[in-house]
């Protein structure tokens, strides 16, 4: 497995592999690997002969009161996992590399930049659409892999690869949890034990609204009002969203319909963590 820091070699060691005919996949992370993350990497060795992993906490999707400085980061652990998962270049650039002195350039998705995530924090997309299009341009996949624990993020990054057609194949991988439910994330290592305990309540309040919706229940109004009570019931949580959308088009839904898959999302401060979640669910 070979580390790359440089882009220019990066793009190299790409146009080797197409030009020997290899399908070159790449899975986009932060670091501080976990196993949704190697599932990622082992489903990408499904769909291509040289899979890339790109380790690199981007600081433009980071707000100044967001935890950039803290952000876990172990990339000896990283580079071990990542290379028993069957990975065959890491791409670890530096943030000089990346935005070097005078970059002015950035890629937007308007519309669901805005809403949900958007919302709480206003410039994050614009971070992560910019630095999802450099890293296409580095690596030249055709295939690039995203999990559905941000969902919102793989949505925009469909709609920037239809817009800028992109000719790469965008697979998302299912939420990997851990035994009780809590959907794997690297902030996780945040949570104090009674913290821990508490940031159940997410994969609960799914569960709940999926339980609802199983007896009847049509009005996302008291779907969401049933979670909101139930997460508010935790001492450390405090809700930033509770929402219905449609997974595509990630308008609001106020109403279910038999057939119509819908996507329920949360955003949840557990202490001082905030940690996402969401489930589509089928409606009878």
């Amino acid at each position: 497995m070979r580390i790359i820091t440089d882009i220019a070699e990066m793009q190299a060691a790409a146009d080797e592999a197409r030009l020997t005919g290899k399908r070159v996949g790449v899975v986009p992370t932060m670091g501080y690997l976990h196993e949704g993350h190697l599932n990622l990497l082992r489903t990408a060795r499904e769909h291509a002969r040289f899979v890339v992993l790109t380790a690199f906490v981007n600081p433009a999707q980071f707000a100044p009161n967001e935890d950039f400085e803290k952000y876990p980061r172990d990339f000896e652990r990283d580079r071990a996992l990542a290379e028993k998962a069957g990975t065959d270049v890491i791409f670890f650039p530096s943030r000089e590399e990346m935005y070097p002195n005078g970059c002015e350039t950035f890629v937007e998705v308007s519309h669901l930049s805005q809403v949900l995530e958007g919302e709480f924090r206003p410039t994050h997309f614009r971070g992560v659409t910019t630095i999802v299009a450099k890293l296409f341009n580095c690596t030249k996949p055709h295939v690039a892999l995203f999990g559905q624990k941000d969902a919102q993020q793989a949505a925009m990054i469909r709609r920037m690869v239809k817009d800028l057609n992109f000719d790469i194949e965008i697979i998302v991988g299912p939420i990997v949890r851990e035994a009780d439910g809590l959907a794997m994330s690297s902030r996780n290592v945040y949570l104090s034990p009674g913290e821990r305990k508490d940031a159940l309540v997410l994969s609960q309040a799914l569960h709940l609204a999926k339980d609802l919706i199983s007896r009847g229940e049509k009005d996302t109004s008291a779907i969401r009002s049933a979670m909101f009570l139930l997460i508010a019931g935790k001492p450390t949580a405090a809700i930033d969203y509770v929402a219905c959308v449609n997974p595509e088009t990630f308008q609001t839904v106020k109403a279910l319909h038999s057939g119509e898959p819908v996507l329920f999302l949360l955003a949840v401060r557990i202490g001082k963590t905030r940690l996402i979640d969401n489930e589509i669910i089928e409606v009878g």
